[in-house]
């Protein structure tokens, strides 16, 4: 795994967007030449338009980030990555068509584009089509070798089994005579040297996954292990990786305090993500303005009631305050006072309520809240105090989860239907607390690129 600032993305998966991100530059490159020779002028040095190509190259490589091309069913699924590409290329389209119109000279002239876009399309395809028909899958799967035979072995069997996984475990090491979950598994006692058998399995990471940890740890063979330079993990932190979640049933205080992780407050990070809350929220604000008066007609002519409503939620630090949205719901919807979750196909969802909901639109006058300063652009989904309340009575570490701003977007949002339940709530948790421990930047960058897929193919929207 390749660490990009605090944030774990496969070898394999790097690699891929390289070539594809050349692949680009190469098909903008061609596609000038070919513009060159058909209207007979002299396509010149490749220093006088590196812009306008690292500009088509950029923008659609982001496109397809934001289309989930990089994630497992796009690295699975031909027919997946074939689809999500045309709608990444249109994304391109679009994005160039708004800077060729404010930067004329950054980007390809109207004929170069339609080529470089033919180009592309053909070579990307290819790229995808090798990789599905010749490696296949198994071209991003990582072996691992996993010390322990017991219900925490059983859960990373499990995580192994799951759809679009990139883990092969190679064998399970029973450390003790206690642990019989995994069938199969060869005791400690069988194996003279655990390095060679490492390296036999040609296990690229060794797990521990020991239930009991206390004077049981084989450092000797860790050690060993780790010389031959294998990389040696423990299960929480392989979870966190693997999954993008803090996994609350491996996790213990002393990992998180111990942690490199909840840095979010440094000055810099704090001050730069506040400058593109404010930026970014007056931008979507003004172009966002026509559309919640469309809404907020709609809603009119179809319920009785407010355009707007006002709720309460917890903040950061767990201070309350007032969220802003378009009123979804009747205005019954909790006539008896107490509040309730949504559910799917909720009843009291309206019929315009539903399409605003799907699209995201009633989400808009929260960046009023943005700009005052009391949520940000990214970060965890904010809750209603009674819901908190009671959340923080069920599960650890629920409060750590308001140590940064909510927002409107977050990394629980993009990887997880909206929850209804105590359950749902546990699942988002532990994703929220992966944002907060490793928050940077480029996370940032990164879940606002996916929200665009979330938009536009909107799953559990509620």
């Amino acid at each position: 795994m390749f660490r990009l600032f605090k944030h774990y993305v496969p070898h394999a998966v790097v690699w891929l967007a390289l070539i594809e991100f050349l692949a680009l530059l190469g098909s903008a490159e061609a596609a000038w030449h070919l513009y060159a020779n058909q209207a007979g002028f002299d396509a010149g040095p490749l220093g006088e338009r590196w812009l306008p190509l690292a500009t088509f190259a950029v923008a659609n490589s982001l496109a397809m980030m934001a289309t989930g091309m990089y994630g497992n069913e796009g690295l699975r699924s031909m027919r997946f990555a074939t689809a999500r590409l045309l709608a990444a290329i249109s994304l391109g389209v679009i994005f160039l068509s708004v800077v060729g119109f404010l930067l004329p000279t950054a980007t390809l002239w109207r004929a170069n584009s339609l080529y470089a876009m033919a180009m592309a399309i053909s070579a990307l395809f290819l790229i995808r089509l090798v990789l599905t028909q010749s490696a296949g899958a198994e071209a991003f799967r990582r072996r691992i070798l996993v010390l322990g035979a017991g219900a925490r072995a059983a859960r990373l069997a499990a995580l192994a089994d799951e759809p679009g996984s990139g883990l092969e475990i190679v064998g399970f090491v029973a450390m003790s005579g206690a642990e019989k979950k995994i069938v199969g598994a060869v005791p400690r006692e069988d194996i003279p040297n655990l390095s060679d058998h490492v390296v036999m399995l040609r296990a690229g990471e060794v797990v521990l996954a020991l239930e009991e940890r206390r004077n049981a740890l084989p450092l000797n063979d860790l050690l060993r292990v780790k010389t031959t330079g294998v990389h040696v993990n423990d299960i929480a932190s392989f979870i966190e990786r693997e999954t993008g979640r803090v996994d609350l049933a491996t996790t213990n205080p002393s990992g998180l305090i111990f942690s490199d992780g909840f840095s979010a407050g440094q000055r810099i990070s704090k001050v730069g993500k506040r400058l593109f809350d404010i930026v970014a929220s007056l931008i979507v604000l003004v172009i966002g303005l026509p559309l919640i008066l469309v809404a907020g007609i709609a809603v009119v002519l179809d319920s009785r009631g407010p355009v707007f409503y006002r709720q309460p939620r917890v903040g950061l630090f767990g201070e309350p305050y007032d969220i802003y949205k378009i009123r979804s719901m009747r205005t019954d919807a909790e006539a008896a006072g107490k509040a309730v979750w949504a559910s799917e196909n909720d009843p009291r969802i309206t019929r315009v309520g539903r399409i605003i909901r799907q699209l995201r639109i009633d989400e808009l006058p929260q960046l009023w809240c943005v700009l005052k300063g009391e949520m940000s652009f990214v970060g965890p989904r904010p809750e209603r105090p009674s819901f908190v309340a009671e959340l923080e009575q069920k599960m650890p570490y629920y409060a750590e989860r308001h140590m940064v701003k909510p927002g409107l977007t977050g990394w629980a949002q993009i990887n997880y239907p909206y929850g209804a339940s105590v359950e749902d709530a546990r699942v988002k948790l532990e994703y929220d607390l992966y944002y907060a421990k490793n928050y940077s930047p480029f996370l940032d960058l990164l879940i606002l690129l996916q929200t665009v897929r979330v938009v536009l193919w909107p799953d559990g929207a509620r």
